[in-house]
């Protein structure tokens, strides 16, 4: 199919710029490297580049043509074997339309909001200037109980059904349906051409699934565990996450790495480790870790639609846990928003993923002594929604983080170096950090056990922190 030609960034900072001027006009025949047109902000001036060689099909953005954002298509190039003719029934896609940097590097479309969960038991404010997410469902909408497992399978199926150029690739997704059955039911609706098991070599198949998708396709690539994903660690950051800046925008890479990360039950410290602060640290890439199954579909849905690399991040003990569903045509949870899963008014409690379930159950043994805490679920790791968290601790004055992986460095650092530098004066306490041991993960279930944070440790903090300890 024709080649759409991208209007590239000259920063990552930059969403929209001037075509100057072209230098070829339609029907020319270009060569890898050929100077094809000159770009245009306050700053600078750029030339694009042809990425493949071909024919100029069409001039879809004229020279002298203002505020062009960045990602519109510009024009269109015929490869070896094509004519006019295929233009006939090729439409291109739409650019995103950014609103903030950290929606620029989330989402890339406008898409609905979710809403907010149960509140405390006692009355609490609202949360001002914090993202509200009660509108990601709408009110009176059909909820059904399923599975995270099932969330994920769905969301992947619908992409499929609604996208030929989604696929599936991984270790046993095919004929096993999955190490974890999360691609149940794949391979006999979209056959093996769309859901491909491959062998086991993660740096092997990392590295097409990225090349595919470097050539318009869309892959999801699972991982039977995100420990095995250190493997293809160099194709995803050296590859994936950095080719559109390094391209100038010119090339994307609409990929989503996606399996269960973290500890498990007993798989000891090979198989234990949580690689959300890892990832997060990698400018370029989306990571995402939802919770519940609902925000499980809607964010898969969008990781897939979106054109930046994605690391999702499940959870082997979620996938069998239950949670209400939207019954909807096409469900999407934006990309980069927080939600706020329980309102309250003393203390702020951060968390994510696994982190979640400890998170809600200290609320509600909170609650019990009269502490109301406001807890946010992240959902994406990065870009992440500090503007609700810190909306939240200038309302509660106190935050504690709750996450599985290590302390050093962790997701948790990061929101308390963020909080301190724009939120310092709201704090009544310190910021306390709730999180996986320093240690490697033992195989011993006592010692396991006594590894990873827990509901009465993220209590203690709370108490800590409202100074009732």
């Amino acid at each position: 199919m024709p080649t759409e030609i991208l209007m590239p960034a000259l920063s990552p900072t930059m969403t929209e710029g001037k075509l100057a001027r072209w230098l070829v006009k339609e029907g020319d025949t270009v060569s890898s490297g050929d100077v094809l047109a000159e770009i245009e902000t306050d700053k600078a001036t750029m030339e694009v580049e042809a990425v493949d060689e071909g024919k100029i099909g069409k001039i879809l953005i004229d020279g002298e043509t203002e505020n062009v954002a960045v990602n519109t298509p510009i024009a269109v190039l015929l490869e070896e074997g094509e004519d006019d003719s295929d233009l006939e029934d090729f439409s291109p896609s739409a650019a995103p339309a950014p609103s903030s940097a950290s929606e620029e590097e989330g989402s890339g479309k406008d898409e609905p909001e979710e809403r907010a969960s149960s509140p405390a038991p006692r009355s609490t404010s609202k949360t001002p200037d914090a993202y509200d997410a009660s509108g990601e469902i709408p009110e009176g909408t059909e909820m059904t109980k399923m599975t995270v497992r099932e969330a994920l399978r769905d969301a992947m199926a619908e992409e499929m059904r609604k996208d030929e150029r989604v696929f599936v690739m991984g270790e046993e997704v095919a004929e096993y349906q999955g190490a974890y059955k999360v691609t149940q039911g794949l391979l006999d609706e979209f056959g093996a051409r769309r859901v491909i098991d491959t062998p086991i070599t993660e740096h092997g198949f990392a590295g097409v699934g990225v090349g595919a998708a470097f050539h318009g396709l869309r892959p999801i690539v699972e991982f039977m565990t995100f420990n095995f994903a250190m493997q293809a660690i160099d194709q995803i950051v050296n590859s994936a996450a950095k080719t559109r800046y390094m391209s100038g925008g010119q090339m994307g890479s609409p990929i989503v790495f996606r399996g269960p990360n973290g500890a498990a039950s007993r798989v000891a410290a090979q198989h234990s480790q949580c690689y959300a602060s890892w990832y997060s640290h990698v400018p370029g890439l989306i990571v995402i870790a939802p919770h519940t199954a609902a925000d499980a579909k809607g964010l898969l849905k969008a990781a897939i639609r979106n054109p930046n690399p994605v690391i999702f991040l499940e959870n082997e003990i979620l996938y069998g846990q239950s949670f209400d569903v939207p019954v909807m045509d096409d469900f999407v949870v934006p990309i980069g928003k927080a939600k706020i899963e329980r309102s309250g008014d003393d203390v702020t409690i951060v968390s994510f993923g696994m982190g979640m379930r400890y998170s809600l159950e200290a609320a509600e043994k909170l609650a019990e002594e009269d502490i109301s805490a406001e807890v946010i679920d992240l959902r994406t790791i990065r870009p992440m929604d500090m503007e609700t968290v810190l909306a939240s601790v200038r309302k509660t004055n106190r935050c504690i983080t709750v996450e599985e992986g290590w302390p050093q460095s962790g997701v948790g650092a990061e929101i308390t170096a963020q909080i301190m530098h724009h939120a310092f004066d709201y704090l009544d306490a310190p910021v306390l950090r709730v999180s996986g041991k320093d240690v490697p993960m033992p195989y011993a279930a006592n010692l396991e056990k006594l590894a990873l944070p827990h509901t009465d440790e993220v209590v203690a903090a709370a108490k800590s922190v409202c100074y009732r300890d």
